[in-house]
């Protein structure tokens, strides 16, 4: 498959219809992003069951800055929703298909079941706040007076 250039109002719904998603955050003037879209370009022919999309940081500055873009390229690597990886670097074709055959080769149930208790977790904090008394590093309560 070859690679499609995806903007801000494409990205969630190319996350969200695709089993796994590549996604290459890039720009006309960085050397390292010039250097890696060929070998990006070259390994997505091999992978037809992977959408391997491109960002222009340029051209989409609101989504880079949403994605947490501080450096490119970047590359996001996205299975059955879940962001799986994310590194800043241009990589060569060997190891852009060692990042591709380990996402492939994740056990999502795992994934999910991670992703599930670091939920569960932030919204365990977050539903404790200082009206309803000061936590303590243990976990207890200590009440308001």
């Amino acid at each position: 498959m070859a690679t499609v250039d995806i903007t801000g109002e494409q990205f969630a719904s190319t996350i969200e219809g695709n089993d796994i998603v590549l996604v290459d955050f890039w720009a006309e003037w960085c050397g390292p992003c010039k250097q890696f879209g060929p070998t990006y370009s070259a390994v997505s022919e091999k992978h037809g069951d992977v959408v391997f999309a491109k960002v222009d940081t340029e051209a989409e500055q609101q989504l880079a800055a949403e994605a947490g873009i501080t450096s490119i390229p970047t590359l996001m690597a996205f299975r059955e929703k879940v962001l799986v990886f994310s590194q800043p670097g241009a990589l060569n074709a060997p190891q852009l298909e060692q990042v591709i055959d380990a996402v492939k080769a994740l056990d999502m149930e795992e994934v999910h079941a991670h992703v599930a208790r670091l939920q569960a977790e932030a919204a365990a904090a977050a539903g404790s706040s200082p009206a309803q008394g000061s936590g303590t590093q243990d976990g207890t309560q200590i009440p308001d007076f």
